[in-house]
């Protein structure tokens, strides 16, 4: 049965629990590498719609045995469900989604607004969280999420500490309320999850489907007034440090975060094993000064009903040793510093040592940094000089000799270790092996290769050496998820009672708050030698290690000197862990509606009411303004750099007049102007400038603009990923929209499900754009082109440089800066899906829109007359085509609506 928790007293330093630790499981030994080192809760893809579908993943089959297993272990299971769901996949989802709910999954993580809609109207009670793929920076981004019906938020990774402390004190002065979750270590995307499109410009595989190329770990050139701007070994410009939040674990903590995430689905067992450790005994070394003489938190409440003695670990105990190898004293690749440096940062709050950061290099390292926690510093978060992994630094090589290299070592190294020389091209096949032999002359290491593992004429003095592979830590953590019994355990607290000639009952209680009740089958009788004294109950019912569970507090309530049989606590010992196990494992419950219908939350299909077809344009600047006036073009977006040339914008559009055009329009000419794409706390005021421009409307794109300009004419911007009719629906309706752009991820099929699925009306589909690729807070100007660290002090150099950054195959992608100094790398080429224009106009659709960059006035006014000829039907789609192909110098590719 269960029992009624009782509050928990009043911890010595109040309103402060700790979080939650979330692991990632790609595969059923990733789960149980997470299990066994202290894991809360584990998130894991099924084989469809994740965000990880390189990942071996679980079945749906193995579902159920999942799930009775974590819960078991007093762990629980979320289901990655975060991608985008085009809408010929909405029956399968929903037939996905019920089969996740009935099998007790303890919650499912969403990106799609539609899919959250369709959850809820399947299950009223089954808990949502809401991925980091829905790019939540804000307060109204998570109103956004709970109206949704979701009841946790994964921020973006690219909040600071201080601005989640803003957004928790905003909610509460709202009197509103929803946990939060962040990344706290792992791969660091550059771009903002959920508005990154370079896979699919790039490739057709795109991040919001789980099919992400990486195209940031990949090294580019950068072009400055068209000049190539020497970076010397620096060439990975937008290949972030991985994250690594442990130093700032206490200030999280504070912040009060809800749940911490480790990223790494992709990753082996090992890395899950180890990286769960060391915050595992981070976050109980907090719980421990916090709280000293009391007892474990449980699932982020500090209970003093608890107590485990001798106990170090609060939420269980980890039953092998710790893994104290010798650790260096380096810390991450910073700026322009090509050797790592020790971390300074030192006061009580303080939780990580070096053994932790040796543990944390060795799982997985491309340089540990704290990323955006401490705020921006765009010297630290992209050092540029690799884009994979590494490990731990051990110094540059000083002498060579025929097997052996010396070098002055910054780190331990011993036979066996694995290692990589980095001559500063990690682009090209390096050179790497095992270490045969290790000797210390004076201040140098002497290190012995085997004979013709090592290529030493690649080898030169200055090459830095990593170490990529320590088998001795690989063998410690293996141990500790290898064999069948638990090694992780959750304390268990009893209660015993009895007097003479009655039975003896005890009172088992878990972490979770079941209670079960146990009575010896034999009565309790006058002990002449060996009473049951407290250590003589703890000594036989702890005897726990090959179950789930460590004896946590024992209180006894025996009257007098009494006995029972070993073998009768040992019957009662066995018996409270069976029905304690059957009531973990049972599936949790949630209500399942068997009559909901999909088709309940489906828009209704209306026929266009439109006749003719609207050619929208958007610009980035005046030129390309004034130019789009004079081709005749009557709905026009803004999107510049400054929000304050909105103004100038909005007058040269209203004294326009039309009879100036070339091409005389029956009506005068709108325009919109857009708000940057990310809105953080404390931005309002860039928002407030764009509405003073008093446009006809404005084009939204985030939750925030969304609440901001809901007494304005609204458009939906693609970063509002509209891929469905649900989302579609969601959004027109409850926010009044005038129209919607459709999600860049559609091909020409997919987009044709969509606008056939709702009323044509609402859609304009974009025909003619440079892909917005990466959208990041990372700041290429600032990083490489001055000595700042953010836009305080970096002199703008976003003003005085036209800049692009070339690939690997030449391409030379556009960078520009907006007013947030967040920076958006678009396509080097033009996409134009002209070929299925004929095809959208036959399904009702009538709003066509094309953006513009970088291009001249006359480019704009000739690129413009195409698609009016196109959308008239005096030019065929491949005859626009062939024209583009060969008058537009930056090239044109059919695109990623194909």
């Amino acid at each position: 049965m269960k029992a009624d928790r009782k509050p928990p007293t009043q911890p010595t330093t109040p309103n402060i629990k700790i979080p939650e630790l979330l692991s990632p499981a790609g595969n059923w030994e990733c789960a149980k590498a997470a299990v066994e080192n202290g894991a809360d809760a584990i998130y894991f893809g099924l084989e469809q719609f994740n965000a990880r579908m390189r990942a071996q993943n679980i079945t749906t089959a193995e579902l159920p045995k999942l799930m009775a297993y974590l819960h078991l272990r007093g762990v629980k299971g979320y289901v990655t469900l975060n991608t985008l769901i085009f809408p010929q996949e909405l029956t399968q989802a929903e037939q996905y989604l019920r089969t996740i709910i009935a099998a007790g999954v303890d919650a499912v993580i969403v990106q799609d607004i539609g899919i959250c809609r369709l959850i809820r109207h399947l299950s009223p009670d089954f808990p949502i969280h809401a991925s980091t793929q829905m790019t939540i920076t804000s307060t109204a981004g998570i109103e956004f999420a709970k109206n949704l019906g979701c009841e946790l938020v994964v921020l973006a990774r690219e909040c600071s500490i201080q601005e989640i402390e803003k957004i928790q004190k905003q909610l509460q002065e709202k009197q509103t309320s929803l946990p939060l979750e962040v990344f706290v270590h792992g791969a660091l995307c550059v771009a903002y999850s959920g508005q990154c499109l370079t896979s699919e410009a790039l490739g057709g595989r795109s991040a919001n489907r789980g099919e992400c190329a990486q195209a940031c770990r990949m090294p580019y050139e950068l072009i400055a007034d068209g000049k190539l701007v020497d970076l010397g070994d620096k060439k990975y410009l937008l290949s972030p440090q991985d994250l690594a939040g442990l130093d700032v674990l206490p200030e999280l903590v504070k912040a009060g975060v809800t749940s911490l995430k480790i990223e790494g689905r992709l990753k082996a067992p090992e890395y899950v094993a180890n990286v769960t450790r060391v915050y595992r005994q981070a976050l109980d070394r907090i719980i421990t000064e916090l709280d000293p003489p009391k007892s474990p938190l449980v699932r982020g409440t500090l209970n003093s009903e608890l107590d485990p003695p001798k106990s170090p670990l609060v939420r269980g105990t980890l039953k092998s040793e710790n893994l104290n190898l010798v650790p260096p004293l380096l810390r991450g690749v910073r700026g322009d510093q090509n050797v790592m440096k020790q971390d300074q940062k030192t006061n009580i709050n303080k939780v990580g040592d070096s053994s932790d950061r040796y543990n944390l290099e060795m799982a997985f390292s491309r340089g540990l940094y704290t990323g955006w926690f401490e705020g921006i510093n765009n010297q630290e978060l992209v050092h540029a000089r690799f884009g994979k992994k590494r490990g731990v630094y051990l110094g540059e090589v000083t002498r060579i000799s025929q097997d052996k290299i010396s070098i002055k070592l910054q780190a331990p190294i011993k036979p066996g270790d694995g290692v990589v020389f980095d001559n500063g091209h990690p682009e090209k096949q390096e050179e790497g092996g095992r270490i045969y032999a290790v000797e210390t002359k004076g201040k140098e290491t002497i290190l012995t290769f085997g004979k013709r593992d090592i290529n030493f004429r690649r080898i030169q003095v200055g090459d830095k050496l990593w170490k990529t592979s320590d088998p001795e830590l690989d063998k410690q953590i293996r141990q500790t998820f290898s064999g069948e019994n638990p090694q992780f355990q959750r304390p268990l607290n009893l209660e015993i009672h009895g007097e003479l000639n009655q039975s003896l009952i005890v009172i088992a209680t878990d972490e979770l708050g079941n209670i079960v009740q146990v009575e010896s089958a034999i009565n309790l009788v006058e002990a002449h030698t060996k009473p049951l004294t407290t250590e003589r109950l703890k000594e036989q019912l702890g005897r726990l290690g090959n179950t789930p569970f460590s004896l946590g507090n024992l209180t006894n309530h025996l009257t007098g000197e009494l006995m029972l049989p070993v073998s009768e606590l040992n019957r009662l010992r066995r018996e409270i862990v069976t029905q304690l196990e059957e009531l973990r494992q049972q599936p949790k419950r949630w209500q399942l509606n068997s009559n909901a219908k999909l088709s309940e939350l489906l828009p209704t299909k209306k026929p266009s009411s439109l006749t003719n077809s609207n050619l929208i344009v958007l610009v980035r600047n005046i030129e390309q303004l004034q130019a789009a006036l004079e081709s005749g073009i009557t709905t026009i977006y803004c999107e510049f750099e400054n929000p304050k040339n909105y103004q100038t914008a909005v007058k040269i559009v209203r004294k326009f007049p039309n009879l100036q055009s070339p091409i005389p329009s029956p009506q005068s000419p709108k325009i919109f102007v857009a708000p940057p794409r990310i809105t953080k706390p404390g931005e309002n005021w860039i928002l407030q400038q764009v509405r003073a421009s008093e446009a006809d409307g404005y084009l939204v794109r985030n939750y925030d603009q969304l609440e901001f300009f809901a007494e304005q004419v609204c458009i939906g911007d693609f970063s509002l990923n509209v891929a469905n009719g649900l989302t579609a629906d969601y959004l027109k309706n409850r926010y009044n929209l005038a129209r919607l752009t459709a999600s860049y991820d559609l091909n020409i099929s997919q987009l044709e499900d969509l606008i056939t699925s709702c009323p044509t009306d609402w859609f304009e589909v974009t025909i003619h754009q440079y892909m917005p690729m990466f959208h990041m807070e990372h700041c290429v100007f600032c990083a490489f082109l001055s000595e700042g660290t953010d836009y305080t002090n970096c002199d703008r150099p976003c003003e005085k440089y036209e800049v692009k950054l070339r690939d690997r195959v030449g391409t030379e992608h556009i960078l520009q800066a907006d007013a947030g100094c967040r920076n958006t790398v678009f396509n080097g080429k033009a996409q134009t899906g002209a070929e299925y224009v004929q095809r959208l106009i036959e399904l009702g659709l009538r709003n066509f829109r094309m953006e513009f960059v970088n291009e001249t006035p006359e480019q704009v006014s000739h690129i413009i007359s195409l698609y009016r000829q196109l959308l008239q039907g005096e030019i065929k789609g491949s005859q626009l085509w062939r024209e583009l192909q060969l008058q537009n110098q930056l090239g044109v590719t059919r695109g990623t609506i194909r």
